[in-house]
């Protein structure tokens, strides 16, 4: 069973009597325990494909079955539920609410499944320590800097025990140095972790992070090899 596997996935927006048509036709799939970056060209319609894939966005024509379920068959309820339970999505910006708390903005999902504080306090705690951010648990995103703000949003991707973590751009507003660690901590959260990843970058020297690399290019795969990394 494919973890994640797309067919004939299209994709177009109708402005006025203007079509553009961003996705093409994709086949993709992922397997357990698998790191993939997609990389392609601002406006290749990489992210389009991510959050049609993350079911946040519908495809137009064509099939996307995430462990074995069809998306298009599965509620807003359901779908939800499964966001705070199976997988979780991290955007180029850290998307954290400024008026909560560091530890507050990661427990969030948790909070919202209404669990007891008790039962994840340990491992919100581990989690914490293992992105370096537990020293920051009282302060508020505004006084945190770019790279640990997309720690807190990788720890508060991590504490739902997720089986995919899909990824736009983690990268894409931080400075070199601060983009390789969160990279290095990608690679430790697949390698050690056993969570599957799935990526879309510009980045082909990010990308090289990942177990495999798949290329797109107007709308379309163009082709896939092994990372060498």
């Amino acid at each position: 069973m494919s973890y994640l596997k797309a067919e004939g996935v299209k994709k177009s927006f109708v402005t006025g009597d203007v079509t553009a048509e961003v996705l093409k036709g994709v086949d993709f799939s992922m397997e357990e325990g698998e790191f993939v970056a997609i990389v392609g060209e601002s406006g290749s319609g990489k992210s389009t494909l991510l959050y049609i894939l993350a079911g946040i966005e519908t495809a137009t024509e064509g099939s996307v079955k995430l462990f074995d379920r069809e998306l298009s068959s599965i509620s807003d309820a359901e779908l939800a539920a499964m966001r705070r339970r199976d997988f979780s999505f991290v955007y180029q910006f850290d998307n954290l609410v400024p008026n909560l708390t560091v530890y507050e903005n990661i427990v969030l999902p948790l909070a919202l499944d209404r669990l007891k504080e008790e039962s994840y306090l340990d491992s919100v705690n581990e989690i914490m320590e293992y992105l370096g951010v537990a020293k920051r648990k009282d302060s508020y995103p505004r006084q945190l800097s770019g790279g640990e703000q997309q720690r807190v949003a990788l720890a508060r991707a991590l504490v739902t025990s997720p089986k995919i973590i899909f990824l736009d751009e983690p990268t894409g507003s931080l400075d070199k140095e601060r983009g390789r660690q969160v990279m290095e901590l990608l690679a430790d959260i697949n390698k050690t972790r056993g969570v599957s990843l799935l990526m879309v970058t510009h980045s082909d020297l990010h990308a090289a992070y990942a177990s495999r690399v798949v290329r797109m290019e107007d709308g379309v795969l163009i082709g896939e090899r092994e990372s060498k990394t």
